[in-house]
């Protein structure tokens, strides 16, 4: 079984800054990918950014250059940096890793409970 447990977001003023962050635990062989997806009202969910293996990243356009995904030294963890703040930022952001829970299985998608993140003066 393999666990997301994420923690920030909240409100804050266009301009302003937040960080989310994402603890990775179970039964874990391998972790092929790390990302944070967001859904606002009335849309689909969409990628903002994506790390992989040997930390090649991929951001959403509407992101570059504000947000910035990283992972912790045991890589258990993957954070999302968000700078520059706007109101179209406003969505529900969910962590997404793609996992192996054994060697020779095949890559398997797991999502966190979502974290609310608001921008508005």
């Amino acid at each position: 079984q393999v666990q997301l447990m994420e923690s920030g977001g909240g409100l804050v003023q266009p301009g302003g800054s937040l960080g989310l962050s994402c603890a990775v635990s179970g039964s874990i062989f391998s972790i092929d990918a790390m990302a944070w997806h967001r859904q606002a009202p009335g849309k689909q969910r969409e990628l903002v950014a994506i790390i992989r293996n040997r930390g090649i990243t991929n951001y959403a356009d509407s992101v570059k250059g504000r947000f910035t995904i990283s992972t912790d030294n045991t890589e258990n963890t993957v954070y999302l940096q968000m700078n520059n703040l706007k109101p179209e930022d406003t969505a529900v952001y969910y962590c997404n890793v793609v996992v192996r829970v054994r060697l020779l299985t095949p890559p398997a998608n797991y999502w966190g409970q979502g974290t609310q993140v608001t921008v508005s003066s």
